[in-house]
């Protein structure tokens, strides 16, 4: 049985970024509590592959729209054939993103411009797009998918830690803007993540992971699915009196102190 405020049956949700990883494990528990999902991503045979997958282990439809999210005729393509084929949507999540590192001094006009343009533009039009049904509707729910680099920073991810404190900005904007119109948007900023493709770049590079998370109270990283848990519970109703926060997902506060107590 599905917990009270969690149950999606009967609504739409679009997930950017659904190939893999976080956004995968979302469009994955959204199918299972009751949604029709549709997933976009630039990779066409993992989408359609991962769809499947989530159309088989939900038992609820998922269907897969390649798209290049920083693409405004594109996004605009994705929101329209959603509707087209499920006749609604309900739930937007801006999970695409990406991230590179880089001194400052070597951070070149098109870097920033490319951090920009994947972590923030694409929101935007994914947003205003989705928006328009919501608002004509009126009910809806965002979620944006941050980084705890935008909310504490990273050295050497200048742009990419700008980027994601944009997207947060963004999140408070459109709520206090849109929440007359029954639209909730809400936000996650998720720390280490073993994904796919993280978890694939920390063994090339040979990293020690355990090193690395000690001085996080929970001491891990965290897995796809414990960030889709968060993203669904600001989806649900049972976050239907909160917007305009960010939620941050990542093992706890690095304090400074004594390191035994």
């Amino acid at each position: 049985m599905i917990p009270a405020g969690f149950d999606f049956s009967g609504r739409v949700a679009v997930v950017t970024g659904g190939g893999s990883g976080i956004g995968a494990a979302t469009a994955m528990l959204l199918g299972r509590l009751g949604a029709n999902v549709a997933i976009a991503g630039r990779t066409v045979d993992r989408l359609q592959s991962k769809a499947a997958e989530i159309a088989e282990a939900s038992g609820r439809g998922c269907i897969a729209v390649p798209t290049d999210v920083r693409d405004e005729e594109q996004v605009a393509n994705l929101i329209r054939r959603v509707v087209e084929h499920y006749g609604r949507i309900d739930v937007l999540v801006n999970n695409a993103g990406g991230t590179f590192l880089s001194p400052l001094s070597d951070v070149t006009s098109k870097m920033w411009d490319k951090s920009f343009a994947l972590n923030v533009d694409a929101a935007y039009y994914c947003t205003r797009e989705a928006g328009r049904h919501f608002i004509a509707q009126g009910s809806g729910a965002i979620v944006n998918v941050s980084s705890l680099a935008g909310v504490h920073g990273t050295k050497g991810g200048a742009p990419y830690s700008s980027a994601k404190a944009a997207l947060q900005m963004l999140t408070r904007v459109s709520a206090a803007e849109w929440g007359p119109y029954g639209i909730r948007v809400n936000c996650v900023a998720p720390g280490m993540i073993l994904s796919e493709r993280v978890t694939e770049h920390l063994e090339k590079s040979n990293i020690d992971l355990r090193a690395g998370m000690a001085n996080l109270p929970l001491r891990r990283a965290g897995k796809p699915e414990e960030v889709a848990n968060a993203i669904v519970f600001l989806a649900s109703d049972a976050a239907s009196y909160i917007t305009g926060e960010t939620l941050s997902v990542g093992g706890g506060p690095v304090l400074g102190g004594p390191r035994d107590l």
